[in-house]
């Protein structure tokens, strides 16, 4: 019987396998960076270990420290998560050389499904050797690990090799593998996955179907079970499929078989040998807590012979700290608040004050909605999420409410090009426009102590707030009934330091207010009060590029030096940030002036990364910058 667990994992996945270790009456064990000292993770835990460093090569991917932590405390087993080093052969068997129970498949199990191309072999696929034009798009791949990381859509032929090189560096970076393979690249098709569950006995299970379709940079967003609209014929073959896998390698524990589903055939992509992301939903719907079970095939239990039945439909949304109006740039700072209302699942890592460090995923939380049927779950989780108070950083959770909103999403006939095509229109700014007048009451009446009114008419105050990058100018007045908006056609009902009431139009509309430092949040439109006076030290000369995030300058191109000429659009240098590349370009065509980004280089958002003067009347034209605009509230 495993007593006590050590979990090699941080965040949301660690905090989830010890809310499971709880209830069963398993000690807990975790283990944290320096830059993770005071996470969730290792504050819930029932002790906890330091990995010296900060990066994720110095502490969680140092598998010979996690051993060294697990026996020095005491733990009897290991629990990877996901992620990390939850797919390392080689760590797996060093958890059971130093006699520890290892709750995951075997070494050779995680051996043979470790690499991508092997995988394929083994279910009687071969990669593209030879690329021709006729075999376009394909996807250049990693072998290695997962996440997006080292992955390119190759359109035209000629762009081959560069491609290939790319994926290359990044993956030998992110998986210390820089193996890649080529495969077709199946365009809009729907990324459908079978989650699988097998003891030492022989027994495996097929536990449903999972819709991972919508992704940002190869990375699941929002995910479903069961998939929606498959024929009976398909979801068969697809369960299949996964048990054989399974069974090809003599696997044990929970895994996932993962498909592309085009024209109703399905296609084999890969099996993780481990617990997924989205696992929750299918939790939801079978009933099953899957890291109890893991915890019981790795003490030698059997599984029944016949997985329990699937009821209702459940969906999971990836809550994370990045914008998706600029490239889905990862965000950092201080999470002030996150909570959402009763009646679905929230899985994280972080509690009101954390901070989002630079090191590690953006990921938030996962929020997941449980329902009889497909349409209540939706509805369920987009309220869920639409009332959610998440004050702090950008994140992707007004996304989220759109994309389960969608038409195309509603009706089950998404795919993986969901945001290709629907991006723009779903980042749209649609704000309240009332918002910065709540916001401006609700800060006048916290500094105000004796009213404010007068019996002489006076002009009215002024407050400016940055909101979905427009500024918005509010005016209200101090008068004997208390404030008051500068306009006939908002009246105000109700005003303290957190809550405002306003009426337009005869309908009444109550704001909540919280304010952090400049930052305003109201219900779920985010604002930055603007100061009287701008900062001139702020302003920057034109051409110049900022870093967007905190990172790490990955690498410059290819002889790119002070003095070279540069293309409009064309990459100067990557960034990598929250386990993301992030391409930085030449906003115009002209001339590198300066040049301050070095390989390895840590940067700050806003630090200035190069300087590029426009030739003007040569090359592409560039595109004119809008002037601020400005915008009245009474």
């Amino acid at each position: 019987m495993i007593s006590h667990l050590l979990v090699a994992n941080r965040g949301e996945i660690a905090c989830r396998i010890f809310r499971t270790c709880r209830a069963l009456g398993i000690r807990t064990l975790a283990v944290h960076s320096d830059a993770d000292a005071n996470a969730l993770h290792a504050r819930v835990a029932d002790a906890a270990v330091r990995l010296p460093g900060d990066t994720p090569a110095e502490t969680y991917l140092r598998g010979d420290l996690i051993v060294k932590a697990a026996l020095a405390a005491g733990a009897d087993a290991v629990h990877p998560g996901y992620g990390f080093l939850s797919e390392n052969a080689g760590f797996a068997r060093a958890v059971l050389d130093a006699g520890l129970v290892w709750v995951g498949p075997p070494p050779e199990a995680i051996e043979a499904m470790a690499s991508k191309t092997r995988a394929k072999r083994l279910m009687g696929i071969a990669p593209l050797d030879e690329v021709t034009e006729a075999d376009l798009p394909v996807l250049v791949k990693a072998a290695a690990g997962g996440g997006g990381r080292g992955m390119r859509i190759v359109r035209r032929l000629a762009d081959l090799e560069s491609e290939r090189a790319a994926a290359r560096a990044e993956a030998a970076h992110a998986f210390g593998d820089g193996e890649v393979f080529t495969e077709p690249y199946l365009e809009d098709g729907r990324h459908i996955e079978v989650q699988v569950l097998a003891d030492t006995h022989g027994t495996v299970w097929a536990l449903g179907t999972r819709d991972c379709s919508l992704q940002r940079r190869h990375q699941k967003v929002v995910e479903e079970a069961p998939a929606p609209g498959l024929s009976a014929a398909l979801e068969e073959e697809l369960r299949e499929l996964a048990v054989r896998a399974a069974r090809a390698v003599d696997y044990t524990g929970a895994g996932t078989v993962e498909f592309l589903v085009a024209g109703g055939r399905a296609h084999f992509l890969e099996m993780n040998t481990r617990l997924q992301v989205e696992h929750p939903v299918t939790e939801a719907v079978f009933g099953v807590d899957l890291v109890a079970e893991q915890l019981r095939v790795a003490e030698g239990h059997a599984l029944p012979a016949a997985p329990p039945r699937a009821r209702g439909h459940a969906i999971e949304a990836r809550l994370y700290a990045e914008d998706p109006a600029r490239d889905w740039a990862p965000q950092t700072g201080t999470l002030h608040r996150l909570a959402v209302p009763d009646g679905v699942r929230l899985d994280t890592g972080y509690t009101d004050g954390d901070t989002i460090g630079v090191h590690y995923d953006p990921m938030l939380a996962k929020v997941v909605a449980h329902a009889p049927t497909r349409a209540e779950a939706v509805r369920r989780l987009a309220g869920a999420l639409e009332r959610a108070e998440v004050h702090g950083p950008v994140t992707n959770r007004d996304l989220l409410v759109r994309s389960l909103r969608h038409e195309e999403f509603t009706t089950g006939r998404m795919d993986t090009g969901f945001y290709g095509r629907h991006l723009a229109g779903l980042t749209a700014p649609e704000p309240d426009p009332y918002a910065p007048l709540a916001a401006a009451l609700a800060d006048a009446h916290g500094r105000s102590r004796f009213g404010g009114w007068r019996n002489v008419p006076s002009q009215p105050q002024v407050k400016r707030y940055l909101m979905a990058g427009e500024e918005h100018e509010v005016r209200y007045r101090h008068t004997r009934a208390g404030l008051a908006a500068d306009t006939g056609e908002v009246r105000v009902v109700q005003v303290d330091a957190r809550r405002v009431v306003l009426e337009t139009d005869g309908v009444r509309r109550p704001y909540t207010v919280t304010r952090y430092g400049d930052r305003v949040h109201v219900n779920g439109t985010a604002l930055t009060a603007l100061p009287r006076f701008p900062d001139p030290a702020a302003q920057r000369a034109p051409g110049s590029l900022l870093a967007p995030m905190p990172g790490t300058v990955v690498r410059l191109a290819d002889g790119l030096a002070e003095g070279a000429a540069v293309r409009a659009g064309e990459p100067l240098l990557w960034l990598e940030a929250m386990k993301m590349e992030h391409k930085i370009s030449a906003p115009v065509t002209g001339t590198l002036t300066a040049l301050h980004a070095t390989p390895g280089q840590q940067v700050e958002p806003g630090a200035l990364l190069a300087v590029v003067r426009e030739d003007q009347g040569h090359g592409e034209p560039r595109e004119q910058p809008q002037p601020t605009r400005t915008r009245e509230t009474a």
